[in-house]
Order: structure tokens, then C-alpha cells, then sequence
């Protein structure tokens, strides 16, 4: 057996060597958890809107026939991600957020026969969740079809949280709430939004 058989490994997993790193502790912890399903950017630019965290999930699926060749229903699922940490938080902030993603929809979604969904997720991490906010983003829910559903939906939705508070409240289909609350295990949260829509599919 060689030499270079017997080395032990100084391989560092890929999805951690090559993300972005947070000089807030808890946002790069929260990366750490986003890092194997997202791609992540620093300090995002979003409608003139600055983000501390930006993560782009894409999912793509098609249905074939005997060879890869012999495809058809070819689908594109997205899911952009924007958090940033927040001194207080209102329904008037949050109602910001919501027309932000309208906008953003307009300017980033290609609506064709192969779009199937997108998502706009914001998060901001407060010092604490008012009980006006909390009822507002637990019963929000603001989905809109594109071409009557031909070119697939979008939809808006809403995270808030407090760390220091172990808190957090999320809109219907905002599963990815989960990696933000580090009090939890991630594998057993709840499956929703487009997260849980991927491992239904995957079986």
C-alpha cells in the first residue's frame, strides 16, 4: 500500500469550503445549515432593498422515455432567499417585503411553459416578535398564477424570527423557517413549501 493510500484526508466538504462566511455568528450558522441546498451570497442587492444573506435554491425535473434524449414536461422550481437582521419589525415592514416580491417577480421570473414555481422568501432576524406580527405572518399566505397557471405560480413568503428568544413564526409555506431555528433538530421539522414538495417527489 502506498504512501499516499495510507495519508489521512485533509478534504474539507465542499459546501462548506466554498460558502460565504458571517462575521454575525448566528447568520453563519444559519448558512451552515443552508449551505448544502443553496447557493449563498453576501450583502444582496434586491430591488434596491441590502440583504445580509441571499440563497438561491433551484430545482429542475423532467420525465423521459428509455433515453435522456426523450424528454418532455421539463420544470424549473426556484426559491430566492433574503434575510437580514432587523432592530424591530412591523405589518408595515412586512407589507414591504410582500411588494418587494412582486417586484422582484416581474424583474427575475421567465415566464414560459418551463417555469413552474418560484418562491420569494424574507426573513428578518428581530429582537423580538410582536404579537401583531406574529398573527399577520402566521395567516399570511399570497400566491399569484402566471398566465392562468400555464406558466406556472409564484409566491410570497414571510419569516420572522428572534434568536435570542428561541422564536420564530413563518408564513404557510415558508418550510425553510426551520434552518434558521438553530434550537431545533432540522431533521425533524416540519416538510412545507418547496422544500417538502422536493422530498415528497423524491420519495
Amino acid at each position: 500500500m502506498s504512501g499516499t493510500d495510507d495519508a489521512p484526508s485533509d478534504e474539507v466538504e465542499p459546501a462548506r469550503a466554498e460558502r460565504p462566511e458571517w462575521d454575525d455568528q448566528y447568520v453563519d450558522a444559519v448558512a451552515d445549515r443552508l449551505a448544502f441546498n443553496y447557493d449563498l451570497e453576501r450583502d444582496h442587492d434586491a430591488g434596491g432593498e441590502r440583504f445580509d444573506l441571499y440563497g438561491r435554491l433551484t430545482i429542475e425535473s423532467q420525465k423521459q422515455v428509455l433515453h435522456q434524449s426523450l424528454n418532455w414536461a421539463n420544470y424549473e422550481t426556484v426559491e430566492h432567499l433574503f434575510a437580514r437582521r432587523v432592530d424591530g419589525v412591523s405589518e408595515a415592514d412586512l407589507d414591504a417585503l410582500v411588494d418587494l416580491g412582486h417586484d422582484l417577480a416581474e424583474e427575475r421570473i421567465d415566464a414560459d411553459e418551463e417555469h413552474h414555481g418560484t418562491e420569494f422568501t424574507f426573513v428578518l432576524v428581530a429582537p423580538r416578535i410582536p404579537e401583531s406580527v406574529r398573527e399577520f405572518v402566521s395567516g399570511f399566505r399570497d400566491r399569484t398564477l402566471l398566465k392562468y397557471g400555464y406558466y406556472g405560480a409564484y409566491e410570497v413568503n414571510l419569516v420572522v424570527v428572534a434568536p435570542d428568544r428561541e422564536d420564530a413564526v413563518a408564513s404557510a409555506e415558508a418550510d425553510v423557517a426551520a434552518a434558521f431555528e438553530l434550537w431545533r433538530d432540522l431533521d425533524a421539522a416540519e416538510s412545507r413549501g418547496l422544500l417538502g414538495r422536493l422530498r415528497t417527489w423524491l420519495g
